[in-house]
């Protein structure tokens, strides 16, 4: 990733123990200066093979900076109907996806702007997941 030249923006987050746990709130800080380009947003993860569902509901916040906030309920497919994972797999059994989050966004201030993720599921606590992150990219003209 070092040698695109798009890429704006990546952070990951590794979790303690590949919990997730519904207090654990993750954010993401980065300073924007570009108020012209398009970019896409992404959020990433990898998660092991022994993930007990095949999806992650996600709510999210982008803070501008002006405090102004655009909260969301993100629904993650990582597997299909017969648990087959998607994403690329390693072999230390991880599997690791980029999903599409907001395409062709615009930032419309200059200055910092904070990403926040909370995991969604009814569970206090969700178990074998590596990481999670948040990767912004120029488009391409």
């Amino acid at each position: 990733m070092a040698c695109d030249n798009n890429i704006v923006y990546v952070e990951n987050r590794t979790l303690n123990n590949r919990q997730w746990n519904r207090k654990n709130l993750l954010k993401f800080q980065t300073e924007i200066n570009d108020t012209v380009s398009t970019h896409n947003i992404y959020i990433t993860i990898r998660i092991d093979g022994n993930y007990e569902r095949r999806n992650l509901y996600i709510f999210s916040s982008i803070l501008n900076p002006n405090n102004q906030e655009i909260k969301d309920t993100i629904n993650l497919l990582l597997a299909d109907e017969k648990g087959r994972w998607y994403g690329k797999s390693n072999l230390g059994g991880l599997y690791y996806n980029c999903f599409l989050y907001k395409k062709n966004v615009i930032f419309p201030t200059k200055g910092k702007y904070t990403f926040i993720l909370e995991q969604a599921m009814r569970s206090e606590t969700i178990n074998n997941i590596e990481d999670i992150g948040i990767k912004i990219e120029k488009v391409a003209p």
